[in-house]
């Protein structure tokens, strides 16, 4: 019988250094949009006639080699899995939930922070998104920003801890994945916020809009609303206390936020002018010390990443001061690097935007995830 394992079981594998070969059954077309770092491509389906010396020859596989085989949702895989155990493979593995798994698989990393304040970090993997979960332990209670759709992470790690959730709060509307963040007020009875030029956005659902400068208390922390267009007409960074800023897509720890998803390629020039503005004149205005927690790192298609999985992605004002050269040039050169090469856009970008506005909804869970498939596009090359 083929042994079956999950995403996150596969995710702690290739985090301990197992040794194994990773085998993706699907099109050459979906493998080179997404895979998973090392893994090999061989296009298989049920129906596929099986060749065991043809998948040696195409693949460099033999039966003492460890093999775990993944697909889109875990069912070619394990067809595959089983020709291989019927032609000698002795060790074959399948990742029972497929890409789709691994696309849902998430790090929580705690941020180190001064006094009794709490931040956790949720990395979704595959995808490169980043939510935070901001708490007060004296007073149990906590605040979520920028949650994906799976609320259950954000929820219970807030329950394990003891922790009432009484804010949730977007950024901006996302283009690259679909937000929790309506689910999840919902779910937990929280009040729900966006900055108070989402309305330009046209979004079709109630929140809370928060004017420039207007404070969220989280027991005895601060977080305040500041504007900081760009990446998005309506798009907030948080300011915490003076401990840290979530920038959402404004400014990343290696780059900054894309103009033309909402403003479009002809006019991505007034995106960029306005996102010059936002990080020269309010968030690098702030202290060298104030961390800086973005929302998403980089996932390029072939699963390769700059950041260490399991540690905090995140930097200082200071230092994207100093290391990111793209915010020492002038204004002019910093629209015209930012314009002249607009890296590919998200996939269903333009559907995914108008569900966070909530113009329209995801048929089912499934269509969700199908939707979301792939890394994020969110950061702008600058080069």
């Amino acid at each position: 019988m083929v042994t079956t394992i999950t995403a996150n079981q596969l995710r702690d594998w290739i985090d301990a250094g197992e040794s194994f070969s990773l085998l993706d059954t699907r099109p050459e077309g979906s493998f080179e949009a997404w895979h998973i770092q090392g893994a090999i491509q061989y296009t298989y389906k049920p129906d596929f006639e099986f060749d065991v010396e043809e998948f040696r020859e195409a693949t460099g596989l033999s039966s003492d080699d460890s093999v775990v085989t993944i697909c889109a949702k875990g069912i070619a895989s394990h067809d595959l899995a089983t020709h291989l155990e019927d032609s000698g493979f002795e060790d074959v593995t399948v990742v029972e939930d497929g890409m789709e798994g691994w696309s849902e698989v998430y790090d929580v990393v705690e941020i180190p922070t001064s006094g009794d304040l709490e931040v956790l970090q949720f990395q979704r993997r595959a995808k490169g998104c980043l939510g935070y979960l901001i708490a007060d332990p004296a007073a149990e209670i906590a605040a979520v920003v920028d949650p994906t759709r799976h609320v259950d992470r954000f929820a219970s790690a807030a329950s394990e801890r003891g922790y009432s959730i009484e804010h949730v709060f977007d950024t901006h509307v996302h283009a690259d994945h679909v937000s929790g963040g309506r689910e999840l007020a919902e779910y937990v009875g929280a009040t729900y916020y966006l900055g108070a030029d989402a309305a330009d956005r046209g979004v079709d659902y109630e929140y809370e809009p928060l004017a420039r400068n207007e404070v969220v208390t989280v027991g005895d922390h601060d977080l305040k609303a500041v504007p900081s267009p760009g990446h998005t007409s309506e798009i907030v960074s948080y300011l915490l206390d003076d401990e840290a800023v979530l920038t959402g897509d404004t400014l990343f720890v290696d780059s900054v936020g894309r103009t033309e998803l909402q403003f479009g390629d002809g006019a991505a020039d007034t995106g960029a002018q306005r996102l010059y503005d936002s990080l020269h004149r309010t968030l690098l205005a702030e202290p060298d010390s104030v961390t800086v927690l973005p929302g998403h790192f980089a996932v390029d298609a072939d699963g390769t990443t700059d950041v260490t999985p399991g540690e905090p992605v995140a930097s200082t004002i200071g230092e994207v001061r100093t290391e990111l050269d793209l915010l020492a040039v002038d204004r002019e050169t910093f629209v015209a690097r930012l314009t002249a090469s607009l890296p590919e856009k998200p996939p269903n970008y333009e559907q995914i935007i108008d569900i966070n506005a909530g113009r329209d909804e995801p048929e089912d869970e499934a269509a969700a995830t199908e939707l979301e498939l792939g890394p994020n596009n969110c950061a702008a090359s600058g080069d």
